[in-house]
């Protein structure tokens, strides 16, 4: 995690925004966007959490620099979206938020699909489908 940068300068003192900040308005965009099952810890993380608010940050990682951001995203997606178009999604999303909200220009959105989620109806009905013998 890189340091806090300092961003503007004003007649009053300085303001500063944290990159935990800038992680949590990018998961908050992420899990906003449809077709979007959860966020990942990535490869390293382990296990995955599906669209658990106890930390909207994870499977988000971003540099902050004085006015620029980059976002490294990593999700799930529910099965039967397409996953161009959610990724696609996902960073205009992260863009538009992070911009909106902290002024900061980003510059790069990376998505990674770590995982396809079924939901728990369809995940039965492949198990049972699966076994020959009853």
């Amino acid at each position: 995690m890189s340091l806090i940068a300092e961003y503007e300068k004003t007649d009053m003192g300085t303001i500063q925004i944290a990159p935990e900040v800038i992680e949590v308005i990018a998961g908050l965009a992420t899990i906003e966007v449809e077709g979007i099952a959860g966020m990942s810890g990535g490869l390293a993380g382990g296990i995955a959490e599906l669209l658990g608010r106890k930390n909207v940050a994870k499977g988000v990682k971003v540099e902050v620099g004085q006015k620029e951001a980059a976002v490294d995203v990593s999700v799930i997606v529910q099965y039967g979206f397409k996953i161009p178009e959610v990724a696609n999604s996902v960073q205009e999303n992260i863009k538009r938020s992070i911009e909106i909200m902290t002024g900061l220009n980003v510059v790069e959105v990376n998505v990674h699909v770590h995982d396809v989620h079924l939901k728990s109806e369809e995940k039965i009905e492949t198990d049972d489908q699966s076994q020959r013998v009853k």
